[in-house]
C-alpha cells in the first residue's frame, strides 16, 4: 500500500507540474510574452537526485509537442569543466543564457517574429542510465504582441467608376481601425485574419486627406492618402489643355530646325589669296616636258 501510494503521488506530482518524481523535477512558466522584433527570455530550471554529476549532459528545446517535437535547439557538455556545446540552433536565432551543470537550461530568442508565437518544451538528457531523461510536458507558450502598424494604405477605382480607400494594418492584440478626412457620405467595411485587420471606405464622393488610424492596447499608427479627382468643365477647355501645350511643343521644335538648318547653309568664304595658282590641264602626255624646254621670258640670248 505504502508504494502504491508513491506511485499515485509521483503520478499527481506529473499532472501538475509536468515532470517530478524521484528527485527529479522540471520548472517552467506556462506562459511568456514578447515584443515582435524584440528578443524574449524562456526560462527553465530543473533538479536531479545526484549530489554530484560529472557525465555527459545535453539541452534541447523543441516546439509544438513534447517529445517528438521539432528541436529548435541543442547542446551537449561533455564534463562539469567543459561549457554547454551548441550543435543545434535554428535560424542561429536561439542561444543559450543558463549554465545546464547549474540545472538551468533557459534560452533567449532573438528578433521575435509572428511564426515564433509556439508552444516551447525544455528537456535534459543525462549520459548513462536510460531513465535518466527528463522533459516539461505542458511547456511554455509564447505569446507575441505588436504595437499598430500600418502595412498598406491605397486608393483604387471599380468598373462602375467609383472609388475605394483600404488601410491594412497589423498589431496584436489585433488593432481597431477608422477612418477620417472629408465629410463622408460612403459605407465601410472591416476584415481580419489573425493580427492583421483591412478595412476599406467605399464609394469616395469628396476630394481631400484621408486617414487611417489604427489602435490596440500597445500604441497607435497612422497612415494617410490624399483623393483628388480630375474635372474639366466643358469639351472646348479640355481641348484647349490638350492642344495649346502640344501647339507651343512644335513651334519650338520647328525654329530649333530651322536654325539648324541656315547654321550649316551659310554663304560659302572666299578662296584663300595664298592658295597656289592651278596649273592648266593638258592632253599631252609629254606637257611637263614641253613646259621645262620652253625659254624663260627675258633670257638672253646668247
Amino acid at each position: 500500500m505504502r508504494e502504491l501510494g508513491l506511485v499515485l503521488l509521483c503520478l499527481l506530482r506529473i499532472s501538475r507540474k509536468g515532470v517530478q518524481c524521484n528527485g527529479w523535477s522540471v520548472h517552467v512558466p506556462s506562459d511568456v510574452t514578447g515584443e515582435l522584433g524584440k528578443m524574449v527570455i524562456l526560462p527553465c530550471t530543473f533538479t536531479h537526485p545526484y549530489k554530484t554529476f560529472d557525465r555527459a549532459l545535453t539541452a534541447i528545446w523543441r516546439i509544438k509537442e513534447p517529445y517528438n517535437g521539432t528541436v529548435i535547439f541543442k547542446c551537449v557538455s561533455q564534463s562539469s569543466s567543459e561549457l554547454c556545446r551548441t550543435a543545434i540552433s535554428h535560424k542561429n536565432k536561439y542561444k543559450l543564457l543558463g549554465n545546464p551543470r547549474h540545472k538551468d537550461l533557459s534560452i533567449r530568442v532573438d528578433n521575435v517574429t509572428w511564426s515564433d508565437s509556439e508552444r516551447y518544451f525544455c528537456r535534459v538528457e543525462l549520459a548513462g542510465d536510460v531513465q535518466d531523461k527528463y522533459e516539461s510536458r505542458n511547456g511554455i507558450k509564447l505569446h507575441v504582441i505588436a504595437a499598430p502598424r500600418i502595412i498598406n494604405i491605397t486608393v483604387s477605382s471599380s468598373r462602375d467608376h467609383t472609388f475605394q480607400a483600404r488601410c491594412t494594418a497589423e498589431g496584436e492584440p489585433a488593432p481597431a481601425l477608422s477612418w477620417s478626412g472629408p465629410p463622408e457620405s460612403s459605407l465601410s467595411s472591416s476584415s481580419i485574419s489573425g493580427h492583421r485587420v483591412t478595412k476599406e471606405l467605399r464609394s469616395l464622393s469628396h476630394d481631400g486627406k484621408y486617414t487611417c488610424t489604427a489602435v490596440n492596447s500597445h500604441g497607435r499608427a497612422e497612415g494617410a492618402v490624399y483623393f483628388y479627382r480630375f474635372r474639366a468643365s466643358d469639351s472646348s477647355s479640355f481641348m484647349v489643355l490638350i492642344f495649346v501645350p502640344l501647339g507651343i511643343k512644335v513651334v519650338v521644335l520647328l525654329v530649333i530646325l530651322s536654325f539648324t538648318f541656315f547654321s550649316r547653309e551659310g554663304p560659302s568664304s572666299a578662296p584663300s589669296s595664298l592658295a597656289r595658282p592651278q596649273l592648266p590641264e593638258c592632253t599631252y602626255e609629254n606637257c611637263d616636258r614641253r613646259h621645262q624646254s620652253l625659254p624663260t621670258a627675258g633670257a638672253a640670248p646668247r
